[in-house]
């Protein structure tokens, strides 16, 4: 049988495969040159103190998606402690097993490590002072602790342990006083990341991206960071230590999220419920 289509037909045709083909487009970048937010969600509070975020990305070049969950503690309710697994007669451990044995409501990696599992760069927990000298390798440019005014952020040139009744260096520090921290090198690189901040009324942040292969750039976390309309705005940012054993954990009642690394750690930070 000979089918007869009208001029008219085909015009309908190929406008309708225009608009298919223009509807499967792919997503612009905004944030970086190849990065689309897809989803930002919005801060859902799990406990009085606690808010988490998970957002969704895509990477435009090479192609492949990524999320990054944040969480959000106001130190009025909740208290950090930097984590040894040596407390806990443990050589290492995940972010979910520290928190079961420190009894912590959510957990993140902390600093970087050698090849026997020994932490680098200034190290002191409540217990004990484990690493004494304040590091001046470039990747170290920033710390993490707990003074008497609460938990900071700082450049490691601003930093006294005499201050500090917890601390750990990591790094690179990549924002200070609101303002992007130049970064020596690995810049653009991408990679899985986990990071720590204080925001400007004072309040933790913490965030971990799920990327396997590819991941987020240093310039990339510098800007999600800054800009107000993503609401992660921080005064000071840390990246801690990122690749395998980048993870995060939270558990508060029934809700529970777990991104786990592919390493176990031998330092973390807890967080804890703050005593009345």
């Amino acid at each position: 049988m000979v089918t007869r289509i009208s001029a008219l037909g085909v015009l309908l045709v190929l406008l309708y495969s225009a608009g298919q083909v223009f509807s499967q487009s792919p997503k612009k970048a905004n944030l970086g040159a190849t990065l689309a937010i897809t989803d930002t969600s919005a801060w859902k509070p799990i406990q009085r103190g606690i808010d988490f975020r998970k957002i969704v990305m895509q990477r435009l070049e090479p192609a492949y998606s990524l999320e990054f969950k944040v969480l959000r503690l106001d130190g009025q309710f909740i208290v950090p402690r930097v984590l040894y697994a040596g407390q806990f007669q443990l050589q290492s451990a995940n972010a979910k097993v520290f928190a079961e044995k420190a009894g912590a409501i959510a957990v993140i990696n902390a600093n970087y490590f050698d090849e026997k599992g020994r932490p680098l760069a200034y190290l002191k927990t409540a217990e004990k002072e484990i690493n004494r000298a304040v590091s001046k390798h470039g990747l170290y440019t920033g710390v993490f602790g707990v003074g008497d005014s609460g938990p900071f952020v700082t450049h490691r040139d601003d930093f006294q342990p005499a201050q500090a009744s917890e601390a750990l260096q990591s790094g690179p520090l990549l924002l200070h006083r609101s303002s992007s921290v130049e970064v020596l090198s690995g810049l653009g690189r991408y990679a899985r990341r986990s990071v720590i901040g204080i925001d400007k009324e004072g309040r933790m942040l913490i965030g971990a991206s799920d990327a396997v292969i590819g991941g987020l750039s240093f310039a990339e976390l510098q800007e999600l960071f800054t800009q107000p309309k993503w609401q992660l705005e921080t005064v000071e940012l840390l990246n801690l230590d990122g690749g395998g054993s980048a993870q995060l954990y939270v558990k508060s009642g029934k809700f529970e999220e777990w991104l786990p690394g592919t390493s176990e750690v031998p330092v973390a930070i807890g967080f804890f419920k703050k005593p009345n």
